[in-house]
């Protein structure tokens, strides 16, 4: 199947979209798709090869593109909706060729494209209006909450996206039953949450590569992640280390977690290591015996969340600690393949901490059973799912 996939944003990019995106297309070129992803050009001088960024190998049949930017932000966002709908318009003309994106505006725009349909595939990742208005607060930027006519805007285009994408995507079963109880059922609606490596048996589940028990999470630090929640709790957990992957540094989150760590007085054990390659991160996690996921209760992390850093902890087959949110019971059972605890409550967290260091053969249990439980989250199994999507939207 030849699949088009839009994404309009600068690439590579260091955060979790641009790692969704490059490792989806993967996938499915790797599953033999003709695939040929575009998106902007990189802000870096020189610009970087995504391959290189990403540290992947780049499949014969996946193509990366560049639709060239325009001074300002409109400008650019104009060019690049422009572009892709006539390259969509041409691709649809074949009869053969699957547009796929997660950009509600640009799809909004190609299944209200006159003459012969593109065959859409949308894959939400929340509803846009609930997102939009959440965002702001959570990111500690109250002052730039969208206008009413904007959230009523998004609704609409979420609407229209609905009733008239070829086919539809979920990462979660929360999401798509919101969907419908917002919008009405529709046909050719897929749940496929994200994805993360294969798993690797590397002898250590649940064990780590050190005497002492190092706690470990991986991700941004803004606010609703809690990361602050877990500060506290390792405050509590004196007889255990800690590790910190990532924090943009242009960013006050980096400066906040920092603050934090110095007020408990806990930097001589706990490590930030502010923002690395991705390809370092699997590395770092492995010095881990624990690794948390402490968001707390947002609307995004109760029902519009499939954490990359989830899947790449099951893969790693670590003993995995996790806020008890609806999303993340999609994929984690209690006492099964990981302890989950109360969001936001950081002396429960500390808690599971403490059961998990002081008890290694539960360590291990949990791990093993985290390990096992990756192989169904991989991103081949992701593309194996999208696969039902792209039939569907191809018939």
């Amino acid at each position: 199947m030849t699949v088009l996939y839009f994404a309009d944003t600068r690439f590579p990019i260091e955060r979790a979209n641009g790692v969704q995106t490059m490792a989806t297309c993967r996938a499915l070129a790797e599953r033999g798709h003709s695939v040929t992803l575009v998106t902007r050009p990189d802000t870096a001088v020189p610009g970087r090869d995504p391959f290189t960024f990403y540290g992947v190998e780049r499949p014969a049949t996946l193509d990366v593109r560049t639709i060239a930017g325009a001074p300002g932000a409109s400008a650019r966002r104009a060019r690049f909706l422009t572009q892709a709908a006539l390259t969509a318009r041409t691709a649809a003309r074949d009869g053969r060729t699957v547009v796929m994106t997660r950009d509600l505006g640009l799809a909004a725009l190609l299944v209200g494209l006159p003459g012969r349909p593109v065959r859409l595939v949308y894959e939400s990742h929340g509803l846009a209006d609930v997102v939009a208005a959440e965002l702001p607060k959570l990111l500690g930027r109250p002052g730039l909450a969208p206008s009413p006519a904007k959230l009523t805007r998004l609704a609409r285009r979420e609407a229209r996206v609905w009733q008239r994408a070829a086919a539809y995507v979920t990462i979660t079963g929360l999401l798509a039953d919101e969907l419908r109880g917002r919008f009405g059922d529709r046909p050719r609606v897929f749940v496929v949450p994200d994805g993360g490596p294969a798993p690797v048996d590397d002898g250590r589940a649940g064990a780590g590569g050190t005497d002492r028990v190092v706690v470990g999470y991986a991700g941004h630090l803004y606010p609703w992640k809690g990361v602050d929640v877990l500060v506290e709790a390792l405050a509590v957990r004196s007889d255990v280390d800690g590790l910190i992957v990532g924090g943009h540094p242009a960013e006050e989150d980096s400066r906040r977690i920092s603050a934090l760590v110095a007020a408990r007085q806990i930097g001589n054990r706990v490590q930030l290591t502010g923002q690395v390659p991705p390809a370092d991160v699997t590395r770092l996690l492995g010095s881990t015996s624990i690794l948390v996921l402490p968001n707390t209760a947002t609307a995004i992390s109760e029902r519009y969340t499939s954490p990359l850093k989830l899947f790449e902890y099951l893969a790693l087959g670590r003993a995995i600690v996790a806020s008890d949110l609806p999303a993340i019971r999609e994929v984690l059972t209690h006492d099964v393949d990981a302890l989950l605890v109360p969001p936001g409550d950081a002396a429960a967290l500390a808690a599971a901490i403490g059961r998990l260091a002081d008890d290694a053969a539960l360590r291990t249990r949990l791990g093993a059973a985290a390990r096992a439980r990756a192989a169904a989250f991989t991103w081949a199994a992701r593309a194996e799912r999208l696969e039902a999507a792209l039939e569907a939207a191809a018939a």
